[in-house]
């Protein structure tokens, strides 16, 4: 059947030479005569892979000395414990509630102490971000916490909230190098990899110095504590070494690409297509409110649930996967990250226009 234009929301859509690369190094990792998948993490091959990968993401994301990366495992959703267990010093944070990740972190750090949600999009499905420029934050807060962009709702902070000095958290799983970002915004800029950067199974947590000390919640496990990833460049126990291998490859792609500018040119193009279409579509319409839009994940829908039922199963015979939306806000979902060469955004135009003049 050959490749399709896959618009999953994650696991997603990698490079095509980023793939074949891998392919090609299967069975002979450079002339060590074994797969990545096979050698130690001890071995000298394989702390070469995780330095230069991480050197090379450095690079990209233009990340100041004081702040340590860290390749974890656990994924995002870890870290909604993880932050808390070794943030919370005064027992409180503020939370802002922009979708189910940013909600879901939210319920978890109300374990460890007292979270508070300092403004919510709930009221309206998540089709907006909320107006941060003037928020109640807690005087005592240990941090401000954000999802950045929302792979299921679709949208994406445009401009970062204002903390008020206190230590911002983000969450940019589905928006991570899809733009130039400035990491010294942050004291924690986090992201599963498994929609612009990898396979799943590696998360990667970029992490300001200050924050990593020995000062946790009691009772915070060994491998739940940042200054145990820290201190042992991410080998304290075996990392998900296959998959920190191919986001190495991921990084090196981007930069060979021209870089978070173009990535973001190119992103920015690609939306463009879409959402113009969808906004002049008489049946097709977007659910976000246009100045909160996401480059990387479009949620539309028809208004009609048999419509959208058969608009999923007529583009996946058409070679478009995975447009089904998230149970939560049903319709459509296309995500176009990275990966996504604009000829399969384009593709999915046409064959959107075609559908509306048959169904209209």
């Amino acid at each position: 059947m050959g490749r399709v234009y896959n618009f999953s929301a994650g696991p997603a859509v990698l490079p095509e030479e980023v793939l074949k690369e891998a392919a090609a190094e299967m069975l002979d990792y450079n002339g060590t005569g074994m797969s990545v998948m096979e050698m130690s993490h001890r071995s000298k091959a394989y702390q070469e892979i995780i330095d230069t990968a991480e050197a090379d993401l450095r690079e990209l994301m233009n990340i100041p000395d004081n702040y340590k990366v860290l390749f974890l495992q656990g994924g995002a959703s870890q870290q909604f414990a993880m932050i808390p267990m070794n943030l919370m010093k005064n027992k409180k944070a503020d939370y802002i509630v922009t979708g189910q990740w940013a909600k879901k972190a939210y319920q978890e750090a109300k374990l460890f102490g007292d979270a508070r949600a300092v403004a919510s999009s709930e009221d309206k499905t998540y089709s907006y971000i909320p107006d941060c420029s003037d928020l109640d934050i807690s005087e005592d807060a240990d941090y401000v916490y954000i999802c950045e962009n929302n792979t299921i709702y679709g949208t994406k902070y445009k401009t970062l909230p204002n903390t008020k000095g206190k230590t911002l958290v983000a969450d940019v799983s589905s928006c991570f190098l899809s733009e130039p970002v400035d990491v010294t915004k942050y004291g924690v800029i986090y992201g599963g990899v498994q929609k612009n950067i990898g396979p799943a199974g590696v998360v990667i947590v970029i992490i300001r110095e200050d924050l990593i000390t020995e000062d946790v919640l009691p009772g915070t496990p060994t491998m739940l504590r940042y200054k145990t990833h820290a201190d042992n460049g991410s080998m304290y126990n075996t990392p998900p070494a296959y998959g920190i291998y191919i986001c190495g490859k991921v990084f090196k792609w981007i930069k060979k690409m021209g870089g978070l500018q173009k990535m973001k040119e190119l992103n920015e193009k690609k939306a463009k297509i879409l959402y113009d279409y969808l906004d002049q579509s008489k049946l097709f319409k977007g659910t976000v409110v246009a100045k909160d839009r996401s480059l990387m994940n479009v949620p539309f829908v028809t208004g009609s649930e048999e419509l959208d039922a058969k608009f999923v199963k007529e583009a996946k015979a058409a070679g478009f996967e995975n447009l089904k939306g998230h149970r939560t806000v049903g319709g459509m979902r296309a995500s176009i990250y990275n990966a996504m060469p604009i000829e399969g955004v384009e593709a999915l135009v046409q064959f959107m226009k075609k559908f509306e003049e048959e169904n209209a």
